[in-house]
């Protein structure tokens, strides 16, 4: 068998492994057999081949998984300001219709109009933010409360 198939087999063996165990390191593992199949395929010599896939192997484990890793366990972004009231509960004050209503929502007394422009929320009944547009929230509401 030539040696750069046997690089290739082990490329996929690795490859496998990764799928399978999602450690990361496995798969730059496999991309330094295969970098090290196409050293074989181009006629290189075993040790030259060796030292492509060694080369590769440490680039990979100590340059890319890093950076990787930290790339991966970054927390999820925050919202903050108007685009965190979306998705919260917000009472109505006033009747909110397409021309307009008062709501609060956290504490705080907001603009509003319904989401479906047809809708329209009577105060003191509770409702979902959709969205907020400039300093105006859109409402829909909650079915079945109050």
């Amino acid at each position: 068998m030539e040696a750069w198939v046997a690089w290739l087999l082990l490329a996929a063996a690795l490859g496998i492994a990764e799928l399978l165990t999602l450690t990361l390191a496995l798969g730059l593992l496999a991309v330094a057999a295969v970098a090290a199949g196409a050293a074989g395929a181009a006629g290189m010599p075993l040790g030259v081949q060796a030292a492509v896939f060694a080369l590769c192997s440490v680039a990979g484990v100590a340059v890319v998984r890093p950076v990787a890793r930290r790339h991966i366990a970054q927390p999820p972004p925050l919202r903050t300001g108007a685009a965190a009231l979306v998705g919260r509960e917000a009472v109505t004050l006033t009747e909110v219709s397409r021309a307009g209503g008062r709501a609060r929502i956290g504490g705080e007394e907001w603009t509003a109009r319904p989401y479906d422009p047809d809708l329209v929320i009577p105060a003191g009944r509770t409702a979902d933010v959709l969205a907020i547009e400039g300093a105006t929230a859109l409402l829909y509401p909650v079915p079945g409360a109050d």
